[in-house]
């Protein structure tokens, strides 16, 4: 069986700014061609479509293109909600939209319902495991607490029983939208977690044959059966190295997995400039960068003037100005947001405690309570996301 692997869309989204809607549509574009001209059996969607709960017009309507096309071509086409997606609203007229071919799997409820498919070696059940909030999805689960890899757990316990009385050889796939441990982030994801502890172990997923996983925005495989997709066009500078693509994985009659990159469309390609602005504006080897999207790092030790002017007369896609000097009285002193960049909720917070409160450590009983603020915040925030959705 041939499926098509890809996640994060992220319909709607801007690139600091530059509307990305042209792009996006290229895409989807190249995933239809991609499709039939690979004649592949079911494209697989790991979360994501949109890139906000509430899309614009434009973003529902590549939505509404892509599956009317799909559904056109007879390619079954199997989406989960991701934590940028309203659940709800995704999943409007799913069992109507099932009739065309179109799977959308959005309520925890029907997880371990898949969606059956056939080749000649049998049939293949595709379970669809949307994101998963810890706070929402507990009970419902029949958990009494837990974090994300509980609550994963769970859920992978209920698609092994359902796998399980199962015809004997049938092979298994899951789509999941989950911060795996041991995949690599980039800036451009919303974090999922409260205190630090976001990430699940590999070992959850398994007793499948493939698991087509979406969140993280780079392209990478963490096992040969676990793999990223990655997001089809970047969203932040620190996306610049990255290859853009899909997974087209083929599943042989025992559920071992091939897979190879499908290459996406790159509307304008990224550069990453640093140095002094006389040099940057001037010196031969920056040429390359004359028709990319463009963030420069301004090192001088005095802020010159009209850096941005000066950029864009040079490289016209300039998007992001930063300025690190190198020696001089400000390079001693970074913003807040580059002190605690990179950094978890609990580990801000901590920072701050340790920084007014020198010299003493949090007890447990502290950590505790640390630990259930950040849990009520985040489950306080996602109980409204929610309300708001309905």
């Amino acid at each position: 069986m041939r499926l098509l692997h890809t996640s994060d869309w992220h319909l709607g989204r801007s690139f600091h700014r530059e509307n990305l809607h042209e792009a996006q549509r290229a895409f989807l574009d190249h995933l239809v061609a991609t499709a039939v001209a690979e004649r592949v059996d079911a494209v697989l969607v790991a979360g994501d479509v949109y890139d906000r709960a509430l899309p614009g017009l434009e973003a529902v309507a590549l939505f509404d293109d892509v599956l009317w096309r799909l559904s056109e071509h007879g390619v079954p086409t199997v989406f989960i909600s991701g934590n940028h997606d309203s659940a709800r609203r995704l999943g409007v007229a799913s069992r109507l939209i099932e009739r065309a071919g179109i799977h959308l799997r959005t309520d925890p409820g029907a997880l371990a319902v898949p969606v059956l498919l056939r080749d000649g070696h049998g049939p293949v059940a595709v379970y669809g495991l949307p994101y998963l909030e810890p706070a929402l999805v507990r009970e419902r689960l029949g958990l009494a607490k837990g974090g994300h890899e509980q609550v994963l757990a769970a859920a992978m316990d209920a698609v092994r029983a359902d796998l399980a009385a199962r015809p004997a050889g049938t092979r298994a796939v899951v789509l999941a939208h989950a911060f795996v441990t041991g995949g690599a982030a980039s800036d451009s994801e919303r974090d999922i977690a409260v205190g630090g502890v976001q990430s699940v172990p590999s070992a959850v997923f398994d007793g499948v044959h493939y698991v087509a996983l979406g969140h993280l925005h780079g392209c990478q495989t963490l096992a040969p059966h676990l793999r990223y997709s990655g997001s089809p066009l970047a969203y932040s500078f620190s996306e610049t190295q990255h290859e853009k693509s899909m997974w087209l994985v083929d599943l042989d009659a025992a559920g071992e997995v091939e897979a190879r990159r499908i290459t996406c469309p790159v509307p304008r390609r990224l550069a990453q400039l640093r140095g002094p602005l006389d040099e940057l504006v001037s010196a031969d080897r920056h040429e390359w960068a004359r028709d990319c999207w463009v963030q420069a790092t301004i090192t001088d030790p005095v802020r010159p003037a009209d850096p941005m002017e000066r950029l864009r007369a040079r490289f016209p896609h300039t998007l992001q100005l930063l300025f690190e000097p190198e020696g001089g009285e400000q390079g001693a002193a970074p913003s807040y947001a580059q002190r605690v960049s990179g950094r978890t909720d609990q580990e801000v917070v901590e920072g701050f405690v340790a920084h007014v409160r020198p010299g003493r450590e949090l007890d447990g009983s502290e950590h505790a309570w640390l630990l259930e603020g950040l849990e009520s915040v985040r489950r306080t925030a996602a109980a409204r996301a929610e309300e708001n959705a309905r």
